[in-house]
């Protein structure tokens, strides 16, 4: 459902929730480090990011990537949707493009119920929702 640049986006912002506290800027080899990514990858997934308000930076010898307080509290969905698109929650579960109700693929009405959920889990848990059991030590960004 998601693709491997926004399982990305979510790991490495997950990561920069981590350090909100400390008000530590991470670079984009330090991310990709962390979250066993290529650098070419984060940078360019960063960006976006950084393009459509879902996190911040700042260039220099001081610089690197954050998240505000208000971009902390935001829904995984902003990272989904910055990164995947809006209709990522409409798509088939084959990859069909004339898949519907009325034309359902093999899987439509089991797959359609999974990402509803899936939708409804992203839109209700917040950036810093995932990330607080990542800073308590019972939850992982690599592995």
């Amino acid at each position: 459902m998601l693709s491997l640049t926004c399982k990305t986006a979510i790991k490495a912002v997950i990561y920069l929730a981590s350090k909100h506290q400390s008000g530590h800027k991470a670079s984009i080899k330090e991310i990709a480090e962390f979250i066993d990514a290529s650098e070419h990858t984060v940078g360019k997934m960063l960006q976006t990011l950084v393009r459509e308000g879902v996190i911040n930076s700042v260039k220099g010898p001081n610089g690197g990537f954050y998240v505000s307080g208000k971009q902390i509290n935001q829904p995984i969905i902003s990272i989904i949707e910055a990164v995947d698109g809006k209709e990522v929650f409409r798509q088939c579960g084959l990859g069909f493009s004339k898949c519907s109700s009325s034309h359902p693929c093999p899987i439509h009405d089991d797959y359609k119920v999974v990402r509803d959920l899936f939708e409804k889990m992203c839109r209700e848990k917040s950036v810093n929702d995932l990330c607080e059991p990542v800073n308590s030590g019972l939850a992982y960004l690599f592995g």
